[in-house]
C-alpha cells in the first residue's frame, strides 16, 4: 500500500513540479507572464490549470493521509501564480514523505471515508480508496495539467509526464 500510493504520489508530485517549471521557461522565452497560462481550461465547465494543480495535491494528500490514520496538511488558499502552487506541491510532498510506512501497509482492509467538498462522506477500504478512487482521480488532474501545457504550446513529451529524464 505504502510503494502503491506515497511511491506514486511522491514522483509524479515531482513531474507535475517540473511541467510547471517547462511552462513558465517557455512564457518567459516568449515574453509573456506565465500566470497567463494557469487559467487555461479545456472547457468552461472544467477546471483551469491552477486548479488541476491544487486538486493533484487534494487527492494525493488526503488519500495518504486517510492511509494513514492522520489529518490531512491544511494546504494554503489556491492562488493562480506559479510560485503558489509550486509551494503547495513541495507541501504535499512533503507531508506525504513523512508518512509512517507501517500504518499505510496497514491500511488494504481498513475502512476510510473520503470527505466530499460538498461534506458527503464515501465509504472504502483503503485499497478501493486508492485503486477505485484516489489515484484514478489524482491521476485524472495530473493528465489534464500537462495537456494544457501541452495545448499552450509547451514543448513536453511523455517521458516529461512519466519523470524519466
Amino acid at each position: 500500500m505504502y510503494d502503491a500510493s506515497v511511491g506514486v504520489f511522491v514522483p509524479y508530485l515531482g513531474n507535475l513540479s517540473a511541467l510547471l517549471d517547462k511552462g513558465v521557461a517557455y512564457a518567459e522565452a516568449r515574453k509573456f507572464n506565465p500566470a497567463v497560462l494557469l487559467g487555461m481550461r479545456i472547457a468552461p465547465d472544467m477546471y483551469d490549470l491552477a486548479q488541476q494543480i491544487g486538486e493533484a495535491c487534494r487527492h494525493a494528500t488526503v488519500a495518504a493521509a486517510l492511509l494513514a490514520e492522520r489529518e490531512p496538511v491544511t494546504l494554503p488558499v489556491l492562488e493562480h501564480d506559479m510560485a503558489g502552487l509550486q509551494a503547495r506541491i513541495a507541501t504535499s510532498i512533503e507531508f506525504i514523505e513523512s508518512l509512517p510506512r507501517a500504518e499505510i501497509n496497514a491500511a488494504a482492509e481498513r475502512n476510510v471515508f473520503f470527505r466530499l467538498k460538498n461534506g458527503t462522506e464515501l465509504p472504502f477500504t483503503g485499497r478501493t480508496l486508492l485503486l477505485t478512487f484516489s489515484m484514478p482521480q489524482f491521476f485524472f488532474h495530473v493528465t489534464t495539467a500537462y495537456d494544457l501545457l501541452r495545448h499552450a504550446g509547451v514543448e513536453l513529451v511523455k517521458n516529461d509526464y512519466l519523470g524519466r529524464r
